[in-house]
């Protein structure tokens, strides 16, 4: 064999590898999406049961009081699945809590009429939900959802009857953490998440681009530099349990910074994110032509003219991808949340930065982490949000990297 035919036959067999892999690579990303999808989607709905309620002569103040009216009316609308305790305690699992909570909800926002009667949509238990979500002929639907005969067959009429109906779960979007999975919501998660990305991006970025700066175009060759460039390597290396560890020692403990906050973890995150923030931004710069910076410098410019003017925005689209690369670490990291307290159960929606707040990775972990199978739905659907939210980041950034590259190219 002539070595230009075995010149040919490497390189028909390393494109044959490299299809290979990127096939098996989308194969593996198509299942994983594909596992999320098939029970995700389910987060994304709920089914609400059409009743008619009685309000008693006073306005309900309390849980119990909303919950005597769902059962009165529960036996007057199905007499005929009430007649015994047993059947009230379990058409009590069917609409409960959830369906109490909503009623109280709906009374607060309008208050009604004493013995007025008003139809109302209240959402069903997580166990009914998930029966009625899973297909009619599944033969495990009934054990996967925990329902007995008796359960199995009123919900099955209510379908038929037209009692019950899917809608969009908006409160998984709005809503914050619950213990029952038929009130949980992401929007304490999502609003978490987004202040803290907030302070790591309004921290991290400006340090971590000015110390490259710094680092790459300003400071003297010598030992010093030598020195923060192997800190700095070191440092993006460190574990980011580490971090977690030095937020709780030097926030908390040393100055007292209130626990489980989106300030906090945005601190932590940013310390975190600008070791690697402070190496890409350094390489960006150092990927700009010499000629450019000798060229302002013929020109008459000083150094911190020819850096500032010319070489930092042609590098500018190189430091956005670096935040791009910080920002999608930091988004997706847990151990140093956990630290610093953000795995606490937080059910209201946090109103600043120093409310107490959880994140979408926390989230995700203390769904995931439940034993009751409706929240396994929820945390798939918590999943494909945190990805759709990764990607949408990431598209933003790179189209205004690829606006600023054609601005100053």
């Amino acid at each position: 064999m002539t070595r230009l035919a075995r010149r040919k036959l490497a390189e028909n067999a390393l494109r044959i590898f490299s299809m290979g892999g990127l096939a098996l690579g989308m194969l593996f990303m198509v299942g994983l999406v594909g596992s999320l999808a098939a029970d995700g989607w389910r987060a994304f709905f709920r089914h609400d049961l059409n009743l008619t309620v009685r309000a008693a002569e006073s306005p309900p103040a309390k849980l119990s009081e909303c919950e005597r009216i769902i059962r009165a009316a529960l036996r007057e609308s199905f007499p005929d699945s009430t007649s015994t305790r047993a059947d009230r305690r379990k058409l009590g699992k069917i609409a409960g809590f959830p369906a109490a909570a909503r009623l109280c909800e709906i009374y607060a926002e309008s208050p009604p009429l004493p013995n007025e009667e008003r139809q109302v949509e209240l959402p069903l238990t997580g166990a009914a939900d998930l029966f009625l979500k899973l297909h009619p002929s599944d033969p495990e639907a009934a054990k996967k959802s925990r329902m007995d005969e008796f359960q199995v067959e009123l919900l099955t009429e209510w379908r038929e009857r037209g009692l019950v109906r899917r809608v969009f779960n908006a409160r998984f979007f709005t809503g914050g953490d619950s213990r029952y999975p038929a009130l949980a919501g992401l929007g304490g998660a999502l609003l978490g998440s987004l202040m803290t990305l907030l302070v790591t991006l309004l921290l991290a970025f400006p340090v971590g681009a000015l110390a490259a700066v710094y680092l790459e175009e300003i400071a003297p060759r010598g030992r010093f530099a030598n020195i923060v460039e192997v800190a700095t390597n070191n440092l993006a290396a460190v574990p980011s349990i580490v971090f977690g560890l030095l937020g709780l020692e030097l926030l908390l403990n040393v100055f007292h910074l209130p626990r489980a906050t989106p300030l906090v973890g945005g601190i932590v995150l940013a310390m975190m994110t600008l070791p690697t923030l402070i190496i890409a931004s350094r390489a960006a710069l150092r990927a700009v032509p010499d000629s450019l910076r000798q060229a302002a410098l013929a020109l008459g410019a000083n150094k911190v003219q020819s850096v500032f003017h010319h070489v930092l925005p042609a590098a500018m689209p190189g430091i956005l991808t670096s935040a791009i690369i910080g920002m999608a670490q930091a988004l997706g990291e847990t151990a140093p949340l956990l630290m610093i307290g953000m795995v606490a159960f937080v059910a209201e929606v946090p109103d600043g930065f120093l409310s107490a707040a959880t994140a979408l990775p926390v989230q995700i972990f203390l769904w995931a982490d439940s034993p009751e199978r409706p929240f396994t739905d929820l945390t798939a659907g918590a999943i494909l949000v945190l990805l759709a939210f990764l990607i949408v980041m990431n598209l933003s950034a790179i189209i205004l990297r690829q606006k600023m590259e054609g601005k100053f190219r």
